[in-house]
């Protein structure tokens, strides 16, 4: 590092204690970089943003209260320059593309943070985009599925829960030919074999929150 220039300043927004604290200890080896401040909700990271002004942020999705695509979304619609890499467990197609159009400019598995993070924040703040190759191919593959549709996202959560066609049409307010028309539909767009299964993929892929 050019002792001339300021280190890269960085938020970290993450609920869990233990895990600011690696990360932080991970920071602190660098000369480059500096932890200038450390939020546990969505909330928070907004209200610490506009003090701030980080030059990266770095963002778990799964937040107490609102998402951290919440917070993507109010912080880049306040500051469109905003660089934020998320750091999350799920390495499904869904959450990835819904963050990364949130205006993310990276993702990061938590798994792979050892490995990952110093270059990550390092490229991000040079103004490219960090996407890990395991996500990037995932992402792909799953680039010409159909979307689901708002109703078929609802089915599925419902799905979810456990619940059966009748309770389904009662708690949406429709017909039951219209939610097995609905669940007919999922099945095809996600590939699974019943309603078990979709589950499943929906979950790993990231459209319901574990």
């Amino acid at each position: 590092m050019d002792p001339l220039e300021p280190p890269i300043r960085i938020m970290m927004v993450d609920d869990h204690p233990l895990f600011r604290v690696g990360v932080a200890a991970v920071l602190a080896t660098q000369s480059d970089m500096e932890l200038v401040v450390e939020c546990q909700d969505a909330e928070d990271a907004i209200r610490q943003f506009r003090k701030f002004q980080p030059d990266i942020t770095l963002m778990d999705l799964q937040l107490p209260g609102r998402s951290g695509l919440d917070a993507i979304r109010a912080i880049r619609g306040e500051y469109p320059s905003a660089r934020i890499i998320v750091l999350t467990t799920f390495q499904g197609d869904v959450q990835a593309t819904r963050a990364l159009r949130a205006g993310a400019a990276g993702y990061l598995l938590k798994s792979t943070l050892r490995k990952d993070l110093l270059a990550a924040v390092r490229h991000v703040f040079e103004g490219h985009r960090y996407v890990p190759m395991e996500v990037a191919r995932v992402v792909a593959d799953c680039a010409a599925d159909n979307a689901l549709t708002m109703r078929e996202l609802q089915v599925l959560s419902q799905l979810a829960g456990g619940y059966g066609n009748k309770r389904i049409a009662t708690n949406m307010g429709v017909s039951l030919e219209t939610v097995k028309s609905h669940i007919k539909s999922i099945l095809a767009k996600i590939e699974a074999k019943d309603r078990t299964e979709a589950v499943v993929i929906a979950m790993r892929r990231g459209y319901i929150d574990t």
